[in-house]
C-alpha cells in the first residue's frame, strides 16, 4: 500500500501548514454558509486532502452522497474515451455528441439531483486547470442557475487558467509549499513508526527527501518509502526529478544552445500542457539553476523576473524575458 494513502490526511488536524485554510473552512461547515471556491496551489499541499475534510465536517456520515467530484484533467485529456469507459458516467455519455456538448449534458444531469438532507451540495472539480474556455464558459451559465443547490469547488495548480466569469464568482483559497520544520516532522513520525527492521533513514537524509521534494509532502512521503525500502537514499534525485523538472533542464540545454526560441516553448510548454503557474516555471527553473550551473549573475536575473512577475500580469512575457536575459549570460 501507498503511504500516501496510508497516511492521507482525514481530518482539518491532519493537515500541515494550511492553518488559514483550514480555519475559514472550518468556519463554512460550522455555519453551513459557503461560498463557491476556487482551491489554488501546488501539487502535494493538501487541495484534495482538505475538500474531502471539509465535506466530512460538512454532511457527516453522507459526504460522499453529497459530493460529486469532475476529474476534469481524465476528462479534457482522454476526451471522449474516458466517458465511454468510466462506469460513473457511461449511462449519460451519448455517442452523437461532442465532448464539450457531452460534458454539459453530464454536468446538468449531476447538477440537477436534489441534495441529500441538506440545503446543497458540493461539485468538485479536480485539475481545474485543464478545464477549456469553452467548458469554463459552460460552468459559468450552470453555476448561474444551480447556485441555490450546489456549491462548486475548483481544485487547481493554476488559478490565472480559470476564466473571470468564474474566479469573480468564487472564494481564492491559496495553498501554500509544506514549510520544512513541518514536512521534517512527519517524515519522522513515520519513519518511526514504518522503520521496524528496515534501514532507517538518518535526520540527514530526511533533509535530503525534503528538500527533493520542495514543499510536496505526497512526494516527500514517497521518497520516504523509496528510500526506507530499497534502503539507500543514494539515488534519490533521477527519482525525484519530476518531468516538468526534465522540461526545464532541457530549456535551458537550449539558450546554452543559443537555441532561445526552443527554450522559451519549452518553458512556455510548462504553464500550457502541464498546468504550471508563472511562480511554478520559477520554482523549476531555480532548481536547474542550482543543481546545474549554481552561478550568482543567473541567480539575479532569477531574482529580477520574479520580482518583475509579482508586479505583472503577463506570466509569459516574464518567463520569456527571462529566457532572453540568460541566453545572454551563455554568450
Amino acid at each position: 500500500m501507498l503511504w500516501t494513502e496510508k497516511y492521507r490526511p482525514a481530518a482539518f488536524s491532519d493537515i500541515l501548514g494550511q492553518d488559514q485554510v483550514v480555519r475559514l473552512l472550518r468556519s463554512f461547515a460550522k455555519s453551513g454558509s459557503v461560498p463557491h471556491l476556487v482551491m489554488s496551489g501546488p501539487h502535494g499541499t493538501g487541495k484534495s486532502s482538505a475538500i474531502a475534510c471539509f465535506a466530512r465536517e460538512l454532511y457527516g456520515e453522507d459526504w460522499e452522497l453529497n459530493t460529486t467530484i469532475f476529474p476534469t484533467a481524465d476528462l479534457f485529456l482522454q476526451g471522449r474515451a474516458f466517458l465511454e469507459q468510466d462506469e460513473r458516467y457511461v449511462h449519460l455519455y451519448q455517442k452523437n455528441l461532442s465532448l464539450i456538448n457531452n460534458f454539459k449534458h453530464i454536468l446538468r444531469e449531476y447538477a440537477s439531483i436534489r441534495p441529500l438532507d441538506t440545503g446543497f451540495k458540493l461539485m468538485v472539480f479536480e485539475d481545474a486547470q485543464a478545464l477549456t474556455r469553452e467548458a469554463q464558459a459552460v460552468l459559468r451559465r450552470i453555476m448561474e442557475r444551480y447556485s441555490p443547490t450546489c456549491r462548486f469547488i475548483f481544485s487547481t495548480t493554476n488559478q490565472s487558467s480559470l476564466i473571470p466569469p468564474v474566479t469573480s464568482r468564487c472564494l481564492p483559497l491559496v495553498f501554500f509549499p509544506v514549510g520544512r520544520d513541518a514536512s521534517l516532522r512527519h517524515l519522522a513520525a513515520i519513519r518511526d513508526q514504518e522503520a521496524g527492521g528496515m534501514y532507517p533513514c538518518s535526520d540527514d537524509e530526511l533533509e535530503l527527501i525534503e528538500q527533493a521534494a520542495r514543499g510536496d509532502l505526497r512526494r516527500a512521503i514517497l521518497l520516504l518509502q523509496l528510500a526506507l525500502e530499497t534502503g539507500s537514499c543514494a539515488d534519490l534525485l533521477p527519482v525525484s526529478q519530476s518531468e516538468t523538472a526534465t522540461i526545464a533542464s532541457s530549456a535551458f540545454a537550449g539558450l546554452r544552445d543559443a537555441e532561445l526560441k526552443a527554450g522559451i516553448r519549452k518553458l512556455e510548454s510548462l504553464m500550457i500542457d502541464y498546468g504550471l503557474s508563472g511562480e511554478e516555471v520559477f520554482s523549476e527553473i531555480r532548481s536547474v539553476i542550482r543543481r546545474e550551473f549554481n552561478d550568482p549573475l543567473l541567480a539575479i536575473a532569477l531574482a529580477d523576473a520574479e520580482h518583475r512577475y509579482q508586479h505583472c500580469s503577463n506570466e509569459y512575457i516574464q518567463v520569456g524575458a527571462f529566457a532572453a536575459d540568460s541566453l545572454g549570460w551563455f554568450l
